[in-house]
């Protein structure tokens, strides 16, 4: 949701900004624009739609061979205001001194333009980001308050969301950046400085990066920076880390969409999940170890998320009350912060979140937090916030996600918990150590280097190796209006997930359900022109589920079986049935998910949908 990148140093800027905004392309915008500090002025090009389209008005301008080394620039995901030029970032003050870039949502904005509006200044847009600017440009003009504490003053007066840069054409040699529940990253190499809402504009120039925390501002002058605080003029200590991200993340290769790629990917990311975290009879989880002996006596586990986080925490509800006999209740991050949860420090709240920075989650981490639970996050991105502020936590170490629709994230976050299920089983004294060794050696198809490979990499690579007749598949329902999603047990959340998947991408709609529940009210929506699929693993809900098929087959509906059993009455039921490799009820769960993938990938491929950047979603929700 929105992007900003931001350099300062000797180099042309435009090169790198426009770079660094093709990197953030994938977390969704629809406006794009750039300032730069040249001759003592700002100078501002922003257009409607993508970022090719301001790349042409950029190169289209002289003085943009020649623009400075200060520069800002941004995407916008619109939320307050069209999604059009004028709405688009970077905005100036009235004095067209000062220009900001801005992700988040500034809640009091109202208040605040009607006090402006009475000191007679104008405004040129819809924005909640015009007020923030022209709120530091009148703290700033009449000389009492200096550029930086006129940044400071105005996001004291500011409530919501915010990650800034900020920049004054009276301090050519300065730049300013700060955040409070949006990420920002600032990048450092030798005496240049690059800021990113995250780090893919930045992997390329330097590995060198520190995280701003929240209501914590850099104040970059000249060759050198200080991290200070939003509240009070006092600088803070800051660690710089090395991150390990690999410039091929960022890479398609020879895929056309980064989700396409990122499905092949799960034949690696899955082990590179479980790596170092088992041995041939206990799993290890070092993220925990601190807090486990709190955790192993909670006595109830909240797990909370949004989205595709939200089904992985419904498998792992299922996992742990299966093998740890423990209550699960799963809610949604959004809810969970309303909602009168029953918790206390013997309560256990599990945050997943693929970016580690969605807003809802971290609201309800800190919720959490309050009521003294032991708060455990799962998520993607080291030094994240989700990393940050809970208590401890397992990163699912996938690689950056680029694809908007989360894949290998959700695959990885199953694994993960998946283990976690295992370690409260084994430290309960719920599970044998005979059977926690056959989890743990369960595959049967390979030897792990690392003991653990319950998913089978040669089960992924088979099914992968069946994406061309997938893509066949995916032609035929790719004109259809509705689907319905049918699965149960560990399944159902796979059905939720396939859903979810296809309405993303291809903008058909879904809806998963457990299949049983289809007869309480989704079948009247059947009829010959509605395909329905069903995950049918060869387990103890075998037998019911093919009812259910049943009943949709009487009714002309379109049946798409996806299955590993090879049971003539399926091939029969079926107008269409995906074969996977015949593995275990676990690995069964992954590689329909992968299938359910693939399918929805095709389909928008084939109905020209953009299936990285699809339309009004963001790829991290960092406002509320």
């Amino acid at each position: 949701m929105c992007g900003i990148v931001a350099y300062k140093g000797k180099k042309v800027c435009f090169p790198i900004l426009l770079n660094g905004l093709k990197k953030l392309e994938y977390r969704g915008y629809d406006s794009a624009g750039v300032a730069c500090l040249m001759n003592n002025k700002i100078h501002i090009t922003k257009r409607a739609g993508k970022v090719k389209e301001l790349e042409n008005a950029i190169n289209n301008k002289q003085s943009s061979k020649n623009c400075g080394g200060l520069g800002i620039a941004h995407t916008r995901w619109a939320t307050h205001g069209e999604p059009n030029q004028k709405n688009a970032h970077p905005h100036v003050d009235a004095s067209k001194k000062i220009t900001l870039v801005h992700n988040g949502i500034i809640e009091n904005y109202d208040p605040i333009k009607k006090f402006l509006k009475s000191k007679k200044i104008k405004f040129k847009s819809d924005t909640d980001t015009e007020v923030l600017v022209q709120l530091i440009g009148y703290f700033y003009k009449d000389g009492k308050l200096d550029f930086e504490k006129s940044v400071r003053a105005a996001l004291q007066r500011v409530d919501g969301a915010y990650a800034i840069v900020v920049l004054n054409a009276d301090f050519p040699d300065m730049m300013i950046a700060a955040r409070k529940g949006s990420p920002l990253v600032l990048g450092l190499k030798d005496n240049e400085f690059f800021i990113g809402s995250d780090v893919s504009p930045i992997i390329k120039h330097t590995q060198q990066i520190t995280y701003l925390n929240d209501s914590e501002m850099a104040v970059i002058n000249g060759d050198g920076y200080e991290i200070k605080s939003v509240d009070k003029d006092v600088s803070l200590p800051k660690k710089v880390e090395k991150i390990d991200y690999k410039i091929d993340d960022f890479d398609k290769g020879k895929f056309q969409y980064f989700m396409h790629k990122e499905i092949h990917e799960q034949v690696d990311t899955i082990l590179n999940t479980l790596k170092g975290r088992s041995t041939k009879s206990s799993v290890l989880l070092h993220g925990l170890s601190e807090y486990w002996e709190e955790i192993n006596v909670a006595e109830k586990i909240y797990i909370t998320a949004c989205g595709t986080s939200w089904h992985a925490g419904l498998i792992g509800k299922n996992l742990i009350e299966r093998f740890a006999e423990v209550p699960v209740h799963v809610e949604y991050a959004s809810e969970f912060r309303y909602n009168h949860s029953i918790m206390d420090n013997k309560t256990v709240v599990i945050a997943i979140s693929q970016s580690g920075e969605t807003a809802d989650t971290l609201a309800a981490i800190a919720k959490a937090n309050d009521f003294g639970a032991i708060t455990i996050g799962i998520c993607n991105v080291p030094g994240s916030s989700v990393s940050r502020e809970t208590k401890c936590g397992i990163h699912t170490r996938c690689g950056h996600e680029i694809g908007v629709a989360s894949t290998k994230a959700f695959t990885a976050q199953i694994s993960v918990l998946y283990l976690l299920a295992l370690k409260l089983a084994d430290s309960k004294k719920k599970i044998t150590s005979h059977v926690l060794k056959k989890h743990l050696n369960m595959s049967g198809y390979e030897k792990s280097a690392v003991g653990l490979n319950p998913y089978g990499t040669k089960a992924i690579k088979s099914l992968l190796r069946k994406e061309k007749s997938i893509n066949k598949m995916a032609q035929k329902y790719k004109n259809a209006s509705d689907f319905l999603y049918l699965g149960r047990g560990l399944n159902f959340p796979i059905a939720l997930e396939g859903a979810l998947k296809l309405k993303e991408i291809s903008y058909i709609h879904a809806e998963g359900y457990p299949a049983a529940e289809m007869k309480h009210g989704p079948i009247a929506l059947v009829d010959k022109n509605m395909p329905n699929v069903f995950i049918v693993p060869k387990d103890k809900t075998y037998d019911k589920i093919i009812s259910n098929i049943e009943e949709i087959k009487s009714r002309k509906g379109k049946i798409i079986i996806i299955t590993d059993s090879k049971d003539k009455i399926l091939r029969d039921l079926a107008d269409d049935l995906i074969l996977i490799p015949k593995t275990n009820q676990y690995l069964f769960v992954i590689l329909a998910t992968i299938a359910l993938q693939l399918f929805s990938y095709f389909i928008a491929v084939a109905k020209g949908c953009d299936v990285d950047q699809p339309r009004n979603l963001a790829k991290s929700v960092t406002v509320e």
